[in-house]
């Protein structure tokens, strides 16, 4: 074995402790990578397989009423490459051992089957259309354990009628279910089913007419060219406006997840390797400055500079081949394990999880990269030390009265304690970079407890300031408002209130955004649009009110024009002011008084949604009376919502945060355990010489481990403010159309931050006083530093 391989192999055995932290450090990084990426990739090529295999749609539009003729006519356009009309209607559903409201949307399936959004069958067959037959979805299929022969009764169009399940199906339409009027899936309560178009369009008195259409177009054809020649096909049958698969809702929750996981990916390993190069760094560094006379030695026997250099080198490489191992590995198991949690929500027919090689291979470069750059400066420090100067040794420091020292700041303090701040201040700069390093492990232990105080605060402001109903109604048609007093005339029901909401795409320079209006009532109790500082807003007489997102994004401010297309009846474009901002954290909806809302359609006083406020003593009994309402499209329950978020965030969040916590642990142990044995191999003589002049054990571990206590104090708060930072970043980085994430910090998340450092330090502390207590005075003594 050459001579360099041999001391390579010694170096790397008497540093293990400090290797072993650096690689679980770079373990760390790598393995968020390999993570986030493999999960983000898998799912992404899941959906876009999906997608293509079953023809799913790139335009949608929803409609009153039109005759077939249309589609043929629409077909007939430039760019369009299939064209298939639905009948899709919204419905309640009862099953005997639930009580609860259920509310479906029925889409027809027809004659020949569906060319496009095509139906993957899990289990069963495809129904008849000479029965009332139908396919369910699979998450409401395990949701109540229905198979093929079970039985539901449905209200459709004002009758009910029982349906007989004859199979499961999947439909890339419907990947991520969310019931009307609800911002998180729930299984139990939404259910998708397609059923023959003869038996549904009879049922609905659509015969030869269609109230939906999707439409594929060919790759050459731009979407939006398409939809402004379909929208004013579609006006004169009640036409809502066309939209693209970018808008279409299943396809937008997966687009912004995807994108969060993407942005997870590149900025959680950028941190972790940033400290793992830091450490390699500093580990190199102290190597070199203690075996400065061993590569004089070298040289001036012959030895190159770039063989010296390749053998510092080969220590970082070896270091980082260890850490990114364990990485792919760790990351690998954990991406499996993310993606298969994420198709509890998504639903796929199949799960393509890989770890594509050339990402791996990526990674893998990039990492090393990282870590020889960062140790750089060591490495070429050691191959250019001239023979001469590496066996003299090095200038000893210059020890000087600071300013505390002459202004007797020391006085009071015993001499161990004097030691300590000398050192930690004539040392400045190695005393920074380990408060840094401390502090990014601090700052990393916030980011998980983060998401879940937002998570939290977002319910708090949606389901106890902005929304206190306890039920949501969602209606097939608008209606008059005289419906409330019956509603309210229901036993148990407290109190009842009207909305009006309309689609509308908003328009302002070159910025276009669709959304709807909410008309709310001018005195209200149980829906609320919020001020910047979420407390109720008294809607103004006139204009509207916008989210403060919204209008930041469109550059709007109080008083400003903006033009709003609005998507029912003759779809006029109006001129409205911005008469005031809201603060709202899902979704991008714009508020009015419902009066002056009417007043722009035309219409009287009209709503299509009712929230309502109930005594829960009665609330099967109001249960049941809302089913048997026909004109009902959608029930939401306010608290099953709460409890779909909760599990929705014990499953994804809790899971996401317990892996932040062990990598964070890992970086906090890695950086404060390499800070406090590279300062006992600096200060190894020194503290065996107290020894020998008669400090006891104790004195001289005080001195390491009450520097040691120092750094890590002063980290703390340091990591407190880079962590609220890069909380503030992420939460920035991860606001979409759909959500915007508030930036909340609560005293766990800063108390659970600095426990875990602290009791990293004081596990590196304990390692640290066993190495002191068997110090062998004679063989430090002997050793040159």
């Amino acid at each position: 074995m050459r001579a360099l391989t041999l001391k390579l192999w010694r170096e790397l055995w008497h540093l293990r402790g400090q290797v072993l932290a650096i690689a679980l450090v770079m373990a760390g990084g790598v393995s968020v990578c390999v993570m986030s990426l493999s999960t983000y990739d898998s799912l992404l090529t899941t959906r876009d397989t999906y997608y293509r295999e079953h023809g799913f749609a790139d335009i949608f539009a929803n409609l009153k009423r039109a005759p077939k003729s249309l589609a043929r006519r629409i077909e007939a356009l430039p760019g369009i490459a299939s064209v298939e009309p639905r009948v899709v209607a919204q419905v309640n559903l009862s099953l005997p051992d639930f009580s609860d409201p259920i509310s479906g949307v029925l889409v027809s399936i027809p004659a020949a089957g569906p060319r496009l959004n095509r139906l993957h069958i899990a289990a069963g067959r495809m129904p008849d259309s000479r029965r009332d037959e139908v396919l369910i979805s699979d998450t409401f299929a395990a949701a109540h354990n229905l198979s093929s022969g079970a039985a539901i009764q449905a209200v459709i169009n004002g009758r009910k009628r029982e349906l007989t399940v004859v199979g499961i199906a999947l439909s890339p339409e419907y990947i991520y279910q969310i019931p009307p009027g609800s911002i998180m899936p729930d299984f139990a309560r939404f259910g998708v089913m397609w059923m023959p178009e003869q038996r549904l369009a009879t049922a609905f008195n659509m015969e030869g007419a269609f109230n939906d259409i999707v439409i594929q177009v060919q790759p050459q054809a731009t979407i939006q060219d398409i939809i402004d020649q379909l929208d004013p096909m579609l006006q004169p049958y009640g036409g809502q406006g066309a939209y693209g698969r970018d808008l279409q809702l299943s396809n937008r929750f997966l687009r912004e997840e995807f994108n969060g996981l993407k942005m997870m990916a590149y900025l959680f390993p950028a941190i972790f390797l940033s400290v793992a190069v830091f450490l390699i760094n500093v580990v190199v560094a102290r190597l070199v400055s203690t075996q400065r006379d061993l590569v004089a030695v070298l040289k001036a026997f012959g030895y190159s500079t770039g063989a010296i250099a390749w053998h510092y080198a080969k220590l970082v490489i070896l270091i980082s081949i260890l850490g990114i191992g364990t990485g792919v590995g760790a990351g690998a198991w954990l991406g499996r394990g993310m993606t298969s949690l994420y198709t509890e929500f998504y639903r796929f027919p199949v799960l393509l999880y890989q770890v594509d090689p050339t990402m791996v291979l990526a990674v893998v470069l990039i990492t090393t990269a990282f870590a020889l750059v960062g140790s750089l400066r060591a490495v070429l420090h050691a191959a250019n030390i001239a023979p001469a100067e590496g066996m003299r040794p090095e200038n000893p420091p210059t020890y000087r009265l600071s300013w505390l020292e002459q202004a007797g700041f020391y006085k009071p303090l015993a001499q161990t304690s004097r030691m300590i701040l000398r050192h930690l201040q004539r040392r400045a700069g190695k005393s920074l970079l380990a408060i840094v390093g401390i502090a990014l492990a601090c700052a990393i232990m916030m980011v998980g407890n983060f998401q879940q105080d937002a998570a939290k605060l977002m319910m708090h402001v949606q389901f106890q300031l902005a929304q206190k109903q306890d039920l949501e109604l969602t209606l097939i048609e608008p209606a008059a408002d005289q419906v409330l007093s019956s509603l309210s005339a229901l036993l148990g029901v407290r109190y009842a209130e009207g909305i009006r909401s309309v689609p509308v795409t908003i328009r302002h320079q070159q910025h276009e955004y669709r959304t709807s209006i909410h008309g709310l009532p001018r005195e209200r109790h149980l829906q609320h649009a919020l001020d910047t500082e979420l407390k109720p807003i008294q809607l103004p007489s006139a204009g509207i009110v916008l989210t403060k997102r919204l209008a930041d994004n469109f550059n709007l401010n109080v008083g400003d024009q903006v033009e709003v297309e609005i998507h029912e009846g003759q779809r006029p474009r109006l001129m409205v002011q911005v008469n005031g901002l809201s603060q709202q954290y899902f979704d991008m909806a714009i508020y009015m008084r419902r009066d002056k809302l009417n007043e722009l359609l035309h219409e009287g006083p009209v709503i299509n949604r009712v929230a309502l406020a109930i005594d829960e003593r009665y609330q099967n009994d109001i249960y049941r009376r809302l089913k048997e309402i026909p004109r009902i499209a959608g029930i939401s329950i306010r608290q099953s919502v709460i409890a779909s978020f909760h599990d929705a965030l014990q499953r994804v969040l809790v899971a996401f945060t317990l892996i932040n916590a062990i990598l964070g642990t890992v970086i906090a142990f890695g950086v404060v355990y390499n800070t406090i044995r590279i300062a006992l191999a600096e200060r190894g003589r020194e503290l065996a010489s107290l020894r020998v002049l008669g400090y006891t054990r104790g004195e001289v571990a005080y001195i390491l481990l009450g520097e040691l206590s120092l750094l890590t104090l002063a980290a703390i708060p340091i990591g407190f403010l880079l962590g609220a930072a890069l909380c503030g970043f992420m939460a920035s980085m991860m606001a979409s159309d759909l959500y915007r994430i508030p930036l909340v910090l609560s005293a766990y998340t800063y108390a659970f931050s600095a426990l875990v450092v602290i009791l990293s330090a004081a596990a590196s502390g304990a390692i640290v006083w066993w190495r002191i207590r068997n110090m062998d005075l004679v063989a430090v003594l002997k050793t040159r530093e």
